[in-house]
């Protein structure tokens, strides 16, 4: 099944999730620790929204701080804050349907412009080239049709998770949990050599 089609027939917790994993894994841009988003993880596991609002204003302001600064991690950081500044407070289905579908996206955009692999002239194609990866249109596996390998391992990420919550419901987030911590630390360090890079 095609990301597109899981996030369609995503139900509120597995949209929440979809999101909120997006969002962890681009943590390293928004200046935060590996802890930051863990109690809005927390909220998922609960009934009711588990004072979801709350706990994503004290993210906010835990994130207020810069991400790294260079061209290229300034067009993924405003990538990431938008997607912060995006979530809804409410967590019906149809409040964080959208933002799961933008967050998709976005991160797909920001590990394709942060990918070592790639060079300024390989972003010219990206909006069509996430869509077809998106819709299923095109092969995950390589570089075919524009998608880089930094894209290529994100896009399983956000499908498994996706899968983790629709085969085993509120159990299968600590496994959607370490899915996008494995995806924090790849990012991170993608980061930090670009960080090194530099100087």
């Amino acid at each position: 099944m095609s990301l597109v089609e899981l996030i369609a027939q995503a139900d509120e917790r597995g949209l929440a999730a979809s999101g909120l994993a997006c969002l962890d894994r681009c943590v390293p841009l928004l200046g935060g620790d590996d802890e930051v988003l863990r109690p809005l993880w927390g909220t998922l596991a609960e009934g009711g929204d588990g004072g979801w609002a709350e706990r994503l204003e004290q993210a906010r302001g835990a994130l207020d701080a810069s991400g790294p600064e260079g061209p290229a991690q300034d067009g993924a950081a405003l990538l990431a804050r938008r997607m912060l500044a995006a979530a809804p407070a409410g967590r019906t289905a149809g409040e964080v349907r959208k933002w799961a579908d933008a967050c998709s996206v976005a991160s797909l955009r920001i590990h394709r412009l942060l990918d070592p692999a790639e060079d300024a002239a390989a972003v010219d194609g990206l909006p069509e080239a996430l869509d077809a990866v998106r819709a299923g249109r095109a092969p995950v596996a390589g570089r075919a049709e524009g998608l880089s390998p930094l894209v290529a391992a994100e896009l399983r990420r956000q499908i498994t998770v996706l899968e983790l919550l629709a085969g085993h419901g509120p159990a299968g987030l600590r496994q959607a949990l370490e899915v996008s911590t494995e995806g924090r630390r790849v990012l991170r360090a993608v980061v930090s050599r670009r960080a090194r890079g530099r100087v």
